[in-house]
Protein backbone atom coordinates (compact mmCIF):
# COMPACT_ATOMS: atom_id res chain seq x y z
CA UNK A 1 0.00 0.00 0.00
CA UNK A 2 1.18 3.44 -0.95
CA UNK A 3 1.59 6.00 1.67
CA UNK A 4 -1.67 7.73 2.56
CA UNK A 5 -3.93 5.33 0.99
CA UNK A 6 -6.90 3.77 2.69
CA UNK A 7 -7.18 0.66 3.21
CA UNK A 8 -9.99 -1.35 1.37
CA UNK A 9 -13.22 -2.23 2.56
CA UNK A 10 -13.84 -5.56 2.60
CA UNK A 11 -17.08 -7.60 3.06
CA UNK A 12 -16.73 -10.88 4.00
CA UNK A 13 -19.58 -13.76 3.38
CA UNK A 14 -19.63 -16.77 5.22
CA UNK A 15 -22.35 -19.55 5.62
CA UNK A 16 -20.39 -21.52 8.44
CA UNK A 17 -17.61 -22.38 10.91
CA UNK A 18 -15.41 -19.34 8.82
CA UNK A 19 -12.21 -20.69 9.17
CA UNK A 20 -11.46 -18.58 5.91
CA UNK A 21 -12.68 -16.03 7.32
CA UNK A 22 -10.16 -16.73 10.43
CA UNK A 23 -7.22 -16.96 8.48
CA UNK A 24 -7.86 -13.13 6.52
CA UNK A 25 -8.95 -11.85 10.05
CA UNK A 26 -5.43 -12.60 11.58
CA UNK A 27 -3.53 -11.60 8.15
CA UNK A 28 -5.41 -8.98 8.17
CA UNK A 29 -4.35 -7.86 12.51
CA UNK A 30 -0.88 -9.19 11.47
CA UNK A 31 -1.14 -6.13 9.10
CA UNK A 32 -0.22 -8.23 6.28
CA UNK A 33 -3.20 -6.92 4.20
CA UNK A 34 -3.59 -3.57 3.81
CA UNK A 35 -7.76 -3.92 4.59
CA UNK A 36 -10.46 -3.25 6.73
CA UNK A 37 -13.23 -6.19 7.25
CA UNK A 38 -16.28 -3.83 7.64
CA UNK A 39 -18.83 -6.26 8.40
CA UNK A 40 -19.09 -10.24 8.02
CA UNK A 41 -22.52 -11.17 6.24
CA UNK A 42 -24.41 -14.72 7.10
CA UNK A 43 -27.30 -16.72 5.79
CA UNK A 44 -27.42 -18.77 8.76
CA UNK A 45 -27.44 -17.21 12.49
CA UNK A 46 -25.70 -20.55 13.84
CA UNK A 47 -22.40 -19.77 11.84
CA UNK A 48 -19.63 -19.75 14.20
CA UNK A 49 -18.02 -17.64 11.77
CA UNK A 50 -20.37 -14.92 13.54
CA UNK A 51 -18.70 -15.84 16.55
CA UNK A 52 -15.18 -15.41 15.01
CA UNK A 53 -15.83 -11.85 13.77
CA UNK A 54 -17.16 -10.66 17.05
CA UNK A 55 -14.26 -11.74 18.87
CA UNK A 56 -12.13 -9.25 16.31
CA UNK A 57 -14.52 -6.53 17.07
CA UNK A 58 -16.04 -6.89 13.08
CA UNK A 59 -20.03 -6.27 12.68
CA UNK A 60 -21.96 -8.78 11.66
CA UNK A 61 -25.00 -9.26 9.85
CA UNK A 62 -27.53 -12.31 9.38
CA UNK A 63 -29.52 -12.36 6.63
CA UNK A 64 -31.81 -15.73 6.44
CA UNK A 65 -32.57 -16.75 2.91
CA UNK A 66 -35.80 -18.10 4.22
CA UNK A 67 -37.28 -15.21 5.28
CA UNK A 68 -37.50 -14.27 1.35
CA UNK A 69 -39.64 -15.50 -1.32
CA UNK A 70 -37.20 -15.99 -4.31
CA UNK A 71 -33.48 -16.31 -5.02
CA UNK A 72 -33.92 -13.12 -6.65
CA UNK A 73 -35.27 -11.07 -3.62
CA UNK A 74 -32.51 -12.31 -1.06
CA UNK A 75 -29.74 -11.21 -3.37
CA UNK A 76 -31.22 -8.02 -4.15
CA UNK A 77 -31.19 -7.71 -0.57
CA UNK A 78 -27.97 -9.05 -0.11
CA UNK A 79 -26.51 -6.57 -2.68
CA UNK A 80 -28.50 -3.59 -1.01
CA UNK A 81 -26.49 -5.09 2.66
CA UNK A 82 -23.56 -5.51 0.88
CA UNK A 83 -23.37 -1.92 -0.13
CA UNK A 84 -24.42 -0.56 2.70
CA UNK A 85 -20.81 -1.07 3.59
CA UNK A 86 -19.02 0.39 0.34
CA UNK A 87 -16.76 -2.11 -0.34
CA UNK A 88 -13.91 -2.52 -2.79
CA UNK A 89 -13.87 -6.10 -2.54
CA UNK A 90 -16.33 -8.88 -1.22
CA UNK A 91 -15.10 -11.90 -0.40
CA UNK A 92 -17.11 -15.51 -0.13
CA UNK A 93 -15.63 -17.67 2.50
CA UNK A 94 -17.61 -20.80 2.89
CA UNK A 95 -21.07 -19.26 1.91
CA UNK A 96 -23.34 -21.85 0.54
CA UNK A 97 -25.60 -20.18 -1.88
CA UNK A 98 -25.76 -20.26 -5.29
CA UNK A 99 -25.73 -16.00 -6.50
CA UNK A 100 -27.75 -14.84 -9.24
CA UNK A 101 -26.84 -13.00 -12.57
CA UNK A 102 -27.93 -9.75 -11.05
CA UNK A 103 -25.92 -10.17 -8.09
CA UNK A 104 -22.77 -11.07 -9.90
CA UNK A 105 -23.21 -8.44 -12.06
CA UNK A 106 -23.26 -5.83 -9.53
CA UNK A 107 -19.92 -7.10 -7.68
CA UNK A 108 -18.31 -7.71 -11.16
CA UNK A 109 -14.22 -8.13 -10.68
CA UNK A 110 -14.74 -6.69 -6.66
CA UNK A 111 -15.58 -10.87 -5.80
CA UNK A 112 -13.82 -13.34 -4.80
CA UNK A 113 -14.61 -16.87 -4.04
CA UNK A 114 -12.46 -19.89 -2.94
CA UNK A 115 -12.96 -23.61 -4.44
CA UNK A 116 -11.89 -26.78 -3.27
CA UNK A 117 -10.94 -28.31 -6.59
CA UNK A 118 -8.32 -27.28 -9.14
CA UNK A 119 -10.65 -25.50 -11.37
CA UNK A 120 -11.94 -26.38 -14.14
CA UNK A 121 -12.12 -29.70 -12.62
CA UNK A 122 -14.86 -30.49 -10.15
CA UNK A 123 -16.94 -27.52 -9.99
CA UNK A 124 -20.09 -28.12 -7.62
CA UNK A 125 -19.97 -30.00 -4.67
CA UNK A 126 -18.05 -33.38 -3.39
CA UNK A 127 -14.80 -32.31 -4.59
CA UNK A 128 -12.77 -34.29 -2.38
CA UNK A 129 -14.26 -37.65 -3.39
CA UNK A 130 -14.91 -37.06 -6.86
CA UNK A 131 -11.04 -35.93 -7.11
CA UNK A 132 -10.59 -39.59 -5.14
CA UNK A 133 -13.31 -41.46 -8.04
CA UNK A 134 -11.45 -40.15 -10.47
CA UNK A 135 -7.65 -41.81 -9.32
CA UNK A 136 -6.44 -38.60 -10.05
CA UNK A 137 -2.73 -38.17 -8.45
CA UNK A 138 -2.87 -34.51 -7.21
CA UNK A 139 -5.79 -32.28 -5.94
CA UNK A 140 -5.94 -28.85 -4.43
CA UNK A 141 -8.17 -25.75 -4.12
CA UNK A 142 -9.01 -22.44 -6.66
CA UNK A 143 -9.45 -18.55 -5.35
CA UNK A 144 -11.09 -17.19 -8.57
CA UNK A 145 -12.79 -14.15 -9.59
CA UNK A 146 -16.77 -14.95 -9.61
CA UNK A 147 -18.73 -14.90 -12.94
CA UNK A 148 -22.19 -16.24 -14.12
CA UNK A 149 -21.30 -19.29 -14.61
CA UNK A 150 -21.08 -21.37 -11.01
CA UNK A 151 -16.94 -22.22 -10.20
CA UNK A 152 -16.13 -20.83 -13.82
CA UNK A 153 -14.93 -17.53 -13.15
CA UNK A 154 -10.97 -16.57 -14.07
CA UNK A 155 -8.62 -18.09 -11.60
CA UNK A 156 -6.25 -16.42 -9.69
CA UNK A 157 -4.30 -18.74 -8.66
CA UNK A 158 -4.18 -22.63 -7.23
CA UNK A 159 -2.15 -24.46 -4.87
CA UNK A 160 -2.00 -28.63 -4.87
CA UNK A 161 -2.05 -30.97 -2.75
CA UNK A 162 -1.08 -34.89 -3.31
CA UNK A 163 -3.01 -37.53 -3.39
CA UNK A 164 -1.51 -40.37 -1.47
CA UNK A 165 -3.10 -44.37 -0.85
CA UNK A 166 -5.08 -44.48 1.96
CA UNK A 167 -6.56 -40.87 1.95
CA UNK A 168 -10.41 -40.19 2.64
CA UNK A 169 -12.49 -37.77 1.48
CA UNK A 170 -11.55 -36.51 5.32
CA UNK A 171 -7.94 -36.04 4.80
CA UNK A 172 -8.40 -34.74 1.48
CA UNK A 173 -10.31 -31.67 2.71
CA UNK A 174 -7.57 -31.45 5.58
CA UNK A 175 -4.78 -30.86 3.29
CA UNK A 176 -7.10 -28.65 1.14
CA UNK A 177 -8.08 -26.69 4.02
CA UNK A 178 -4.48 -25.97 5.37
CA UNK A 179 -3.78 -24.25 1.59
CA UNK A 180 -7.06 -22.34 1.97
CA UNK A 181 -6.01 -20.94 5.02
CA UNK A 182 -2.36 -19.61 2.93
CA UNK A 183 -3.77 -18.46 -0.63
CA UNK A 184 -7.10 -16.88 0.44
CA UNK A 185 -5.31 -13.86 2.54
CA UNK A 186 -2.46 -13.67 0.04
CA UNK A 187 -5.07 -13.09 -2.49
CA UNK A 188 -7.06 -10.54 -0.80
CA UNK A 189 -3.65 -8.68 -0.18
CA UNK A 190 -3.32 -8.38 -3.50
CA UNK A 191 -6.51 -7.46 -4.47
CA UNK A 192 -5.81 -4.98 -1.52
CA UNK A 193 -2.73 -3.81 -2.70
CA UNK A 194 -4.59 -2.71 -6.10
CA UNK A 195 -2.22 -5.27 -8.18
CA UNK A 196 -5.39 -7.49 -8.87
CA UNK A 197 -8.11 -6.95 -11.37
CA UNK A 198 -10.66 -8.66 -13.39
CA UNK A 199 -10.11 -7.21 -17.16
CA UNK A 200 -13.01 -9.13 -19.63
CA UNK A 201 -12.84 -12.58 -18.43
CA UNK A 202 -9.13 -12.66 -17.06
CA UNK A 203 -7.24 -12.24 -14.27
CA UNK A 204 -4.53 -9.57 -13.84
CA UNK A 205 -1.68 -9.29 -11.45
CA UNK A 206 1.05 -6.96 -11.86
CA UNK A 207 -0.53 -6.13 -15.38
CA UNK A 208 0.12 -9.22 -16.27
CA UNK A 209 -2.47 -11.77 -17.46
CA UNK A 210 -2.38 -14.90 -15.60
CA UNK A 211 -3.34 -17.98 -16.94
CA UNK A 212 -5.61 -20.52 -16.78
CA UNK A 213 -4.76 -21.91 -14.22
CA UNK A 214 -3.55 -18.22 -12.48
CA UNK A 215 -0.43 -17.38 -10.64
CA UNK A 216 2.50 -19.63 -9.96
CA UNK A 217 2.01 -19.87 -6.16
CA UNK A 218 5.50 -20.66 -5.39
CA UNK A 219 6.62 -17.52 -6.77
CA UNK A 220 5.17 -15.72 -4.24
CA UNK A 221 5.72 -18.03 -1.11
CA UNK A 222 8.64 -16.38 0.91
CA UNK A 223 8.78 -13.44 -1.31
Amino acid sequence: MTHGQTPARVVVLISGSGSNLQAIIDAVAAGEIPAQICAVISNKADAYGLERAKNAGIETQVLDHKAFESREDYDAALGELIDSFSPNCVVLAGFMRILSAGLVQKFKGKMLNIHPSLLPKYQGLNTHQRALDANDKVHGVSVHFVTEELDGGPVIVQAQVPIEDGDTAQSLAQKVHAQEHIIYPLVVKWFSEQRLTMEDNYAVLDNNTLPSQGADLNAFLGS
